[in-house]
C-alpha cells in the first residue's frame, strides 16, 4: 500500500551548503549535505506520500523556544561576515568561530560581553567549530522551520492527525541561545512548543536520533507540559554531545520528571535501542500526552558512519509501529542520518511502521 503520510517540504532547505566541517582542527568535508534531503523526498515520493509545500509562518513561533539574540545573529552572520571581508583575508569562506565565552574565563557574577567583531561574536552564540554558516545557510535554517510549523498545522487539521516535517537543515542540538551539531533552529521543540500554542495541553517530545537531544532538554528543562525524552549513545563513552545526556538529568522546578534520558552503550542493536523507544513511549503514555513529536534521526543504523549503535531497518519499522501505538495526533521531524544509500530507505521504514501503529492503535 502507498505511504499516506503527507510530507511537507521547502527547496529553499537547499540553500545551505556548509561546505566542511573543522573538527580537532581540521577541515573535513561536510556530512550534512542537501542530498540527505533529495534522497529521503525521493524515496518517500515512490512510496506514494503526498508532498505538501511549506507555509510561512510569523518570527514569533521561533522565538517562542529561541531568544532574539540568537535569531538576530544568524539572520545577519553572513552579511556581517562578508561585510568584514574574511571570505578574502584570511579566506575563511564560512562563519566559524575562534573563542567561546566559557564559564571558567568570567569572574563570578561577570556576564561576557557580547563581541564587537563577527568571528568572536560567533563564539558567543555557537558552542563547536563544525557547524558553518554561508551565503544560504539562515533561509535553509528558517524555512526548516515553516517546514515543522506547516506539519503541525495539518497534523492538527481535520482527519489527517500525522505529518512528516522533511527538515534540513537539523535542529536537535540548538537551545534557547546556542546553535552547533550542524544545527541552526531547533525545529522539533518549534513544534512542539507550536502544539501548545494551537491549545494541546500536554506533549511529548521523543527524539531517537542517535545523539542526545540537549537542546530540547535545555528549553524544557523546567517546564512539565512537555516531556523531552531522547534515545542516544552514551555521551560517557566519548560520544557527541559529551557534556550531558545522563540518565540523572531529569528537569528542574516544575520539569523536575520531565526530562527522560536514556543513554545506551555502543554497539547497541534493535533489542536494547527499542526497549529504550518503549520505555520514552511508556513515560509518555503514563504523563498523559496529548500530542506527540518526533525527532528522528536514522544515524543509530548500523551503516551509519556518524555513531556506534547497529540499529537495523527492521528495527526503524518497529520503532514506528511503537510510536505509532500511542495513536496521539504525531508530527514526525527530521534529524540526522548520513548514509545516502541507506537514509532514504530508514526513513520510510520508520514512517511506515508508524503509519502501521496508528491504524491499530
Amino acid at each position: 500500500m502507498a505511504l499516506r503520510i503527507p510530507v511537507v517540504w521547502s527547496d529553499e532547505q537547499r540553500l545551505h551548503e556548509p561546505g566542511a566541517e573543522i573538527w580537532i582542527g581540521v577541515r573535513t568535508p561536510g556530512t550534512e549535505v542537501a542530498a540527505r534531503a533529495d534522497v529521503i523526498r525521493a524515496a518517500l515520493v515512490d512510496a506514494g506520500a503526498p508532498l505538501l509545500a511549506a507555509q510561512p509562518h510569523d518570527d514569533s513561533a521561533l522565538l517562542a523556544v529561541h531568544g532574539p539574540e540568537l535569531l538576530a545573529f544568524l539572520a545577519g552572520a553572513w552579511a556581517s561576515w562578508e561585510a568584514a571581508g574574511l571570505p578574502a583575508d584570511p579566506g575563511q569562506d564560512r562563519v566559524v568561530p575562534y573563542i567561546f565565552p566559557v564559564e571558567g574565563l568570567l569572574p563570578t557574577g561577570v556576564a561576557p560581553l557580547e563581541p564587537a567583531a563577527v568571528w568572536a561574536r560567533t563564539g558567543f552564540f555557537c558552542f563547536d567549530t563544525m557547524t558553518l554558516i554561508g551565503p544560504g545557510t539562515w533561509e535553509a535554517a528558517r524555512a526548516a522551520a515553516d517546514v515543522a510549523l506547516t506539519a503541525v498545522d495539518v497534523a492538527l487539521s481535520e482527519g489527517a492527525g500525522v505529518a512528516y516535517a522533511l527538515c534540513r537543515p537539523p535542529g536537535h542540538h540548538v537551545t534557547r541561545s546556542l546553535y552547533g551539531g550542524s544545527c541552526y533552529l531547533n525545529n522539533a521543540a518549534i513544534a512542539a512548543q507550536h502544539l501548545r500554542d494551537r491549545g494541546v495541553e500536554r506533549i511529548s517530545l521523543i527524539d531517537i536520533d542517535a545523539h542526545h537531544g540537549n537542546g530540547a532538554q535545555s528549553i524544557f528543562w523546567e517546564r512539565d507540559d512537555v516531556l523531552t525524552a531522547s534515545v542516544h549513545v552514551d555521551p560517557a563513552a566519548g560520544w557527541f554531545p559529551h557534556f550531558l545526556g545522563t540518565a540523572n538529568e531529569r528537569g528542574a522546578g516544575a520539569g523536575d520528571g520531565a526530562n527522560l534520558n536514556l543513554p545506551l552503550p555502543p554497539g547497541s542493536g534493535d533489542k536494547l535501542w527499542l526497549e529504550a523507544v518503549r520505555g520514552a513511549t511508556r513515560a509518555s503514555q503514563n504523563r498523559g500526552a496529548q500530542a506527540l513529536v518526533v525527532a528522528l534521526g536514522v544515524d543509530a543504523a548500523a551503516t551509519d558512519p556518524e555513531s556506534p549503535l547497529q540499529v537495523t531497518t527492521r528495527g526503524y519499522r518497529e520503532a514506528g509501529r511503537i510510536l505509532g501505538g500511542c495513536g496521539l495526533p504525531t508530527v514526525v521531524v527530521q534529524e540526522g542520518g548520513y548514509d545516502l544509500a541507506a537514509i532514504g530507505g530508514l526513513v520510510l521504514a520508520a514512517l511506515e511502521g508508524l503509519e502501521e501503529g496508528m491504524a491499530h492503535a
